[in-house]
């Protein structure tokens, strides 16, 4: 991802990087690219989108602008991209390469078959020698974005490859032989869009069907009704252009989307016994909590660390709240699970982004001031547990704590339903060094004085990957479409916890 992007069917996950192929829908591409992309949460810094008319040779067109969706593309733009019938999209946060305008993605470079459209969600852990190796061969890099690796790569001609044929599967593979984890790729070439996950499964990538907007709220239905293909970082950008959830790209998956409709061209197998590591943290905070990742919705994950929270970490308080509002889940389940009336006591003012995505510490300080409002009224003189989904660098939970205090709280409790995050994340999450990380600094062992706490405790590693995997196992034989090379029994259950315990999944290389 050379940050963390996202995709979105049409309009471009996660979300990071969207893509929507039509097949003889008349839903407008592009307008359904952008309205995928903005359901998602990351993604502030930029975003793009690149549109196909499918034909021979297809007209590519480009648009990209700094900002949120809302503020990069506007209608008049999207008119330009009318009369395409395919396209991917992507918004940006950066965790490698500058925030300009030069590295906002997807994409688009000449190869020796045509046009190539790349947008990509992840962290290359192998960038810095794969920048050596693209440069020995003789190509320049114009960013400093690892997506342009990745593009690069592609475009490269394999030694399996005939002269004159193109092979993108071989083209494809030989990337995954280069380069182990992080990334969910959409490849746009012709009249075609393959969606790729790394073998780890480390980043999210959806598959679903445009439908008739009858059917987009019925149950059942078979590929009949289908209109068109999408595929999304997170599956919570589906409705708002009008398509259903299908099933997710498996690790290792190539998937290659046509008007003939989706298609499974290879599954590339991880390490012999290395478990697949998809990221912990997508659950924890960064997914939106109506995507569905592994069979089960994100907030029903969430409701489940809440709750194994309330069991290993119990307090005497009056009543139960929550940072919002990815810790509302949890902040429900610690309250069911002791019995603790829940009340809001923050009032999140919508205008303000997200805090934690912000690419350097003073907007982030400067968007916690203007974030939050009390409402002193449910909670003044009473002792107050507050749920928190992470405490990353400690900027935002201090002043919210002096808030409650300062609007007659007696107590406030802190319960974080996640680990400490002790470890940088090097697979495209923006936790760049050890030291900004408050667990890591000497405050930490007293950080309830430091952040003006009554108590702090945390959810273990333990019962967070619990609380994740229980709800995999009820799902895990549902779809079985696809034949997963990377076991030899079927799938299994694996997470990254690399920024909890250091354990990355991959060796990394510098």
């Amino acid at each position: 991802m050379s940050c963390e992007h996202r995709t979105g069917f049409f309009q471009i996950r996660r979300v990071k990087e969207a893509q929507r192929i039509q097949a003889g829908s008349r839903v407008p591409t592009a307008h359904s690219t952008c309205s995928a992309c903005m359901p998602v949460r990351a993604g502030q810094e930029c975003a793009g989108i690149v549109t196909s008319n499918g034909g021979c040779p297809p007209i590519y067109t480009s648009l990209k602008g700094m900002g949120l969706v809302s503020a990069a593309f506007k209608a008049e733009d999207l008119l330009k991209h009318r009369n395409a019938n395919l396209g991917i999209g992507h918004t940006r946060y950066s965790t490698t390469g500058d925030s300009e305008l030069q590295n906002c993605q997807p994409f688009v470079v000449d190869t020796l078959h045509g046009k190539i459209g790349v947008a990509h969600n992840g962290e290359l852990v192998n960038a810095a020698a794969l920048r050596k190796k693209v440069m020995r061969h003789g190509v320049g890099l114009s960013t400093s974005s690892d997506s342009e690796l990745i593009t690069q790569l592609l475009a490269l001609t394999p030694p399996m490859e005939e002269l004159d044929v193109p092979d993108w599967v071989a083209r494809i593979k030989n990337l995954m032989s280069e380069t182990p984890t992080s990334y969910s790729l959409l490849v746009m070439h012709k009249d075609v869009v393959y969606a790729i996950r790394d073998p780890y499964g480390n980043r999210p990538l959806s598959l679903g069907r445009l439908v008739p907007v009858s059917k987009l709220h019925s149950s059942g239905g078979g590929e009949g009704d289908t209109e068109g293909w999408v595929v999304s970082s997170e599956s919570c950008s589906f409705q708002s252009i009008g398509a259903k959830y299908y099933r997710e790209v498996q690790p290792g998956e190539i998937v290659q989307i046509s008007k003939q409709g989706i298609k499974t061209l290879s599954v590339v197998p991880r390490p012999e016994g290395d478990p697949p590591a998809f990221c912990i943290f997508e659950y924890v905070y960064f997914a939106r909590p109506d995507s569905i990742f592994e069979g089960q919705m994100v907030y029903t994950v969430r409701q489940r660390c809440g709750r194994q929270l309330a069991i290993e970490a119990p307090t005497d308080c009056d009543v139960v709240s929550t940072v919002p509002e990815s810790a509302t889940p949890a902040a429900l389940g610690y309250a069911q699970q002791a019995g603790l009336p829940y009340v809001e006591v923050l009032c999140k003012n919508r205008y303000v982004g997200r805090t934690f995505i912000q690419p350097n510490t003073r907007l982030r300080q400067l968007g916690v001031a203007k974030k939050f409002g009390v409402l002193s009224d449910n909670f003044a003189g009473k002792r107050v547990v507050l749920i928190d989904d992470s405490i990353v660098r400690g900027n935002t939970i201090s002043p919210i704590i002096k808030l409650l205090k300062e609007a007659g709280a007696n107590e406030v409790h802190i319960r974080v339903a996640s680990p400490p995050i002790r470890f940088p994340c090097y697979m495209g999450i923006n936790i760049p060094t050890k030291e900004e990380l408050i667990a890591n600094r000497p405050e930490f062992e007293d950080i309830a004085g430091y952040i003006g706490a009554t108590s702090v405790q945390y959810l273990s590693v333990e019962g967070l990957v619990s609380a994740v995997q229980s709800g995999i196992s009820f799902h895990q034989d549902k779809d079985e479409r696809i034949t997963n090379s990377n076991t030899k029994s079927g799938r299994r259950m694996g997470h990254c916890t690399a920024c909890l315990t250091g354990k990355y999944p991959v060796e990394l290389e510098w």
